[in-house]
Order: C-alpha cells, then structure tokens, then sequence
C-alpha cells in the first residue's frame, strides 16, 4: 500500500477522514431538499462538499456523482504515492502495467431516475444522451482510468456492500499473478436519493434514532436499530513490493492476503450462525500466510444492525477466540455501501500506519451480547504483539469480504 485517498462525510481528503475519526467526529447530518419531505428518515451520511466543483467542468458534467467521488479519491491517492496527477506516462510507468479495481452496487442511482422525469415530463427527445453512460455501475472505474490514462485494465466489482473490499482483494491477486505492477483499488457510491431511503426505511433497515449528542449510527449498542445511508469513496494504490521499491515509495504496510464467502441463507438477512463471516475471515488470514494469534486489531463492518452486529461479533469470537481490540466506523460515516470497504481499508491501513486505534461512536451502551473488547470514548494505541489487522465487509445477499493487512517494520 503506497497511496491513499478518501472522499467522506467527514470531508474532502484522506486527512480529515483520520482526523475525524480519530477525534470521534460524526459526519451524519440532516437531508434537506423537499424531495426528502415526507421520508420516514431524513439522516444520513453525506459527503459536505459538492464533487463537482473539485473538477474540470467538462469533464465533472460527464460523470455520475460516484464517478466524482472516485476521481476525487484515486487522484488523492496517486498522488500520495508520488505519481504525477498528469498520468501513468509522466509518472514513468508503463500505462498497460497499471489497473483499476472498483466497487459499487449501483454507483448513482439519481442519474436513471432523472432520465425518467425527463422522459415523463417532457417526452424522449427531453433524455440527454449521457443517461445510459452515466448510469452503469461501471462508470466509477472507467472514469478514473480515463484520467489517469490507465490502459491495463478497469474493472468493476458488485457484491452489495462487500463490493470496495472485494474489489481490493481482485487487485491483490492481479498484482500477485503478473497481470499488472500497480492498482488503484476501492470503491465509489452516491445512493442517497429518495426511492432508496424509502425502500431501506421500509425494509426497516434504517435508524430511526434523532441526531444528538451521539450518533444515530450505534454498532455493536444495546439500542442500535439500523444502519445510516451514507456516501462517499476511498482508494489505494497497491504495488508489487519489488516495484514500490524500485521506485523508492513510502510504504503503508502490507496488503497481505484477502479471504470471500457467501452466507448462501437469505437475499438480506446475515445468517445469524456468522458460519460465512467466519469463514471469510479464516481464508484472509490463511492467504496472509499467518495464523489467528498473529490477528492484532478488527476494522469491523457493523452497521449497527441488531442481527449483523451480533452474526458479526459471534463469529470474531469463533475465529480469533481471544480479546482482540475492535473498532466499527459507521458512527461516524454511515454505511457508504460500496465504497465502505474502500473507506474502512484507508482507515485500516492508517491505524496499522500510525500504531492508533480510532474510537467506535455511537456505541454508549455495549450489547452484552457482543462480548467484544471494543475501542471507544478515545483513540487506543494499537497493541505490540501481533501485525495483522482485518478490514471486513460484508452484504446483503450473503456477500462477505475480507481484508488481512501486515504492518511494516
């Protein structure tokens, strides 16, 4: 890991994502707009800043808000690799050595909506012609190669809310088989939009708590009710080591190893056995050539689910089956659904960087059911036994992802 970018509820840049979280700050706010009115929940986690005034304007009015997102993101983290923002031939590399892995579920789901106002309202001749581009889950990928100049590849991963992760994970591996030198991995999601906080509130998946004092987003709590809808991307660059090397690259730490499953139980519910987590997790730790006890910290998916959380904490009690400092962030984000794998790989690695456990909020009351040592009210230093932490995601339809991550040194 060499590079590393972030577009948040927290703002804008990798710095004030670690500062924010760092500092127990939450970025849930408010929806306003009235195309919000009339919601039974009207919170989530927006990114503050409108991407789009970050870009050039011919090139912002050709994407979709994720596609924003992303560039934003991977032009963060190629630059804190040391590469020129120009491209892949001005920073020396070999444009078909270089790739791009994505995540997203539906990437922008306002784009599609639009078009059909358009179509209703004014008739076909009304539908701009960059609907259908702007629509596809693909366009997040396929916008940042186009900045970049990335000709190796530009993939695209979609397994629900596993997606960022998993899409790190193919970059691992196409890096380990020779396909390419260098990735820039995450995920990119704009999904706040009416249609699907009504559809999630009505699944009642959602959290109904007001903002206060703490989060409405409450993981592993005795009053947790529901996940926050949030929005956001987060990228890596990922290197083969030889080539960070050769470069003379400041290396984060380690992508060691990642590990899939599938729960194979219900097209949203987790199995509440964590049967698949659990094994998600053992075939990370297993792909990093370690062992359980070398497991030193758990970025945790929790989306503060009642029966997520609890599937979740039982099966890091089976695998790691000791006292393991564990952090959950969707307090202070919200679930960014595709891209919070992305978002949480970025924190994982800054805590492996920084030797800081960034706190959980939202959690007041733990469930006595979880049976976690989970960081809270303050950042933790990260323990000195032990140099692998794991980053989890896991989706609705029985998608689970998981990260293993070696500190250096």
């Amino acid at each position: 890991m060499t590079g590393l970018g972030a577009v948040t509820p927290l703002g804008i840049g990798v710095d004030e994502l670690w500062q924010g979280l760092v500092e127990g700050r939450c970025g849930i706010t408010e929806l306003a707009g009235a195309e919000f009115d009339g919601l039974p929940v009207r919170i989530a986690g927006s990114v503050p800043v409108d991407p789009a005034g970050l870009l050039p304007r011919p090139q912002a009015r050709r994407m979709n808000r994720a596609a924003q997102f992303a560039v934003l993101a991977a032009r963060e983290a190629w630059q804190d690799g040391g590469l020129d923002v120009a491209g892949t031939v001005e920073s020396g590399l070999e444009p078909e050595r270089v790739g791009v892995s994505v995540g997203a579920i539906l990437g922008d789901a306002s784009v599609l909506v639009g078009g059909d106002r358009q179509l209703r309202d004014k008739g076909p001749r009304a539908v701009s012609p960059l609907t259908t581009p702007m629509t596809v889950p693909s366009q997040a990928a396929s916008q940042v190669s186009l900045a970049l100049r990335i000709t190796g590849e530009a993939r695209t991963v979609s397994s629900a809310c596993a997606s960022g992760t998993e899409a790190i994970g193919q970059a691992i591996d196409r890096i380990r088989y020779g396909h390419v030198d260098i990735a820039l991995a995450g995920g990119a999601e704009a999904v706040i939009t009416p249609a699907i906080m009504a559809s999630f509130a009505a699944m009642r998946a959602l959290s109904t708590h007001a903002l206060g004092s703490t989060s409405p987003s409450r993981p592993f709590a005795k009053d947790r009710d529901g996940f926050v809808n949030g929005e956001g991307a987060g990228f890596l660059l990922l290197e083969a080591e030889e080539h960070a090397r050769a470069r003379g690259a400041r290396i984060y730490c380690e992508a060691a190893g990642w590990g899939l499953s599938a729960d194979a139980h219900h097209m949203a519910a987790p199995d509440p056995s964590g049967k698949g987590v659990a094994l998600a997790m053992r075939r990370a730790v297993r792909d990093a050539g370690a062992h359980v006890v070398d497991v030193v910290h758990v970025n945790a998916h929790a989306t503060a689910t009642s029966d997520g959380d609890l599937a979740e904490a039982g099966a890091l009690r089976a695998v790691l089956g000791r006292s393991v400092p564990v952090t959950a962030l969707k307090g202070h984000l919200g679930h960014l659904q595709g891209a919070a794998g992305g978002v949480e790989a970025v924190a994982a690695v800054l805590t492996l960087h920084h030797g800081l456990i960034p706190p959980t909020i939202g959690c007041e009351d733990q469930d006595d059911a979880i049976e976690l040592d989970l960081v809270t009210k303050s950042p933790r230093p990260l323990p000195a036994l032990g140099d692998l932490a794991l980053s989890n995601s896991f989706g609705f339809g029985g998608h689970n992802a998981v990260l293993a991550l070696r500190r250096i040194g």
